[in-house]
């Protein structure tokens, strides 16, 4: 068993580099249809071993298998949940510089989540090469809100779902039994990348919406009740975490603007434990949002450390920045981590795999200088 559990005081948020041998095995199987599905998952399996003993090595306390075995942070997972499907067209969702490639979630069907959907085998998959390194296996799925906010309303075919909290209440049970069936798959920390609440503080985003007729302060409060719904019944022994940034794809972004319109309601009414917020660049503002963590057990990881970019930052300057938080709040209720994952879709963040290492090391490092060391 692992040696610890969360929440720590080094963390990351999920998502690794992709090794040339996953990114190679993964065109021959759907691109060229060449490689076979049995000889895929080996060259994926050999590829999380390696990246749980990186982890390991590094000291950190939690091991993610690097979603080594997606394409994107969310649309795998939703695609496989029933009732939705993923559609390729002509264009991509535009980032700062840059398209995403031209997928589209659908939802076809009511939502609910399928006994056998394929990251419970990843998780299974992951969790004893994490504890056998004495690590906690964690898991990165995309929160509820992920399943509205990128699905287009022309693109919901449910009648049903003509009344938005409609879906939003299957969404609730869907994630609801996607909690139990992980933990009933062994896993004691599951996190939840919601970051549409971030981008629900960015003023085109939020016009965007108004445009669709949907209130983005209305929204803000369905999305919090949904998380909150679907995480209320987890046994004591499990943690949720919450990952919030504004975009993440080869080292561009998405959105922009400080938290100060969702921090009350994602740190007082989602019931959430552990939240990873992006904190690397002005986009996301000032730390005066954080005096609304309430005092108690939950704990904030602010991403002061880019995955961004390669150029280190200093321990100086991160233990400046956690003396600017004490402000604020409570410093034994903090600790590091990355400002996102490394790589959020299988392409990868303009870094090398040396920043990669450096960077997680720097998590441990500042971790050990200012809190005595990486776990709780």
């Amino acid at each position: 068993m692992s040696h610890h559990t969360a929440p720590f005081r080094a963390d990351h948020v999920g998502s690794l580099l992709r090794p040339a041998s996953v990114k190679e095995a993964r065109r021959k199987h759907f691109e060229e249809g060449s490689l076979s599905a049995e000889e895929l998952a080996a060259i994926e399996d050999a590829a999380i071993r390696d990246a749980v003993a990186m982890q390991r090595d590094t000291g950190l306390p939690v091991a993610t298998d690097g979603e080594f075995r997606r394409s994107w942070w969310h649309y795998d997972f939703m695609g496989a949940l029933n009732g939705m499907e993923l559609e390729e067209r002509a264009e991509g969702v535009q980032f700062a510089g840059v398209q995403l490639r031209p997928v589209y979630p659908v939802i076809r069907d009511r939502i609910s989540f399928p006994a056998d959907h394929p990251m419970l085998d990843h998780f299974r998959f992951l969790a004893p090469l994490a504890e056998e390194a004495g690590l906690q296996p964690k898991i990165s799925i995309p929160g509820p809100s992920c399943c509205h906010f990128r699905v287009a309303p022309e693109d919901i075919a449910p009648p049903e779902y003509a009344d938005p909290q409609a879906l939003f209440d299957d969404l609730a049970a869907t994630y609801r039994d996607a909690v139990a069936a992980f933990y009933q798959a062994g896993c004691r920390y599951l996190q939840m990348d919601d970051i549409f609440f971030a981008y629900l503080c960015d003023p085109k985003h939020r016009a965007a919406k108004a445009a669709l007729g949907q209130d983005p302060d209305w929204l803000i409060d369905r999305y919090a009740w949904m998380m909150h719904e679907a995480i209320r019944d987890r046994p004591g022994d499990m943690k949720i975490a919450m990952h919030l940034c504004r975009g993440n794809f080869r080292s561009t972004h998405a959105a922009e603007g400080a938290y100060d319109l969702v921090a009350d309601t994602i740190f007082n009414r989602t019931g959430v434990d552990i939240y990873f917020l992006e904190y690397d660049s002005e986009r996301a503002g000032g730390l005066e949002p954080l005096r609304f963590l309430p005092h108690g057990t939950k704990r904030v990881m602010p991403g002061f450390i880019t995955t961004k970019r390669g150029d280190l930052e200093s321990i100086d300057e991160l233990r400046r920045r956690f003396d600017e938080v004490s402000k604020y709040a409570d410093l034994d209720q903090f600790g590091i981590a990355p400002q996102c994952g490394f790589a959020s879709t299988e392409e990868g963040n303009e870094i090398s795999y040396d920043d990669q290492r450096r960077k997680l090391d720097l998590v441990v490092e500042t971790a050990e200088r200012i809190w005595g060391g990486v776990a709780s």
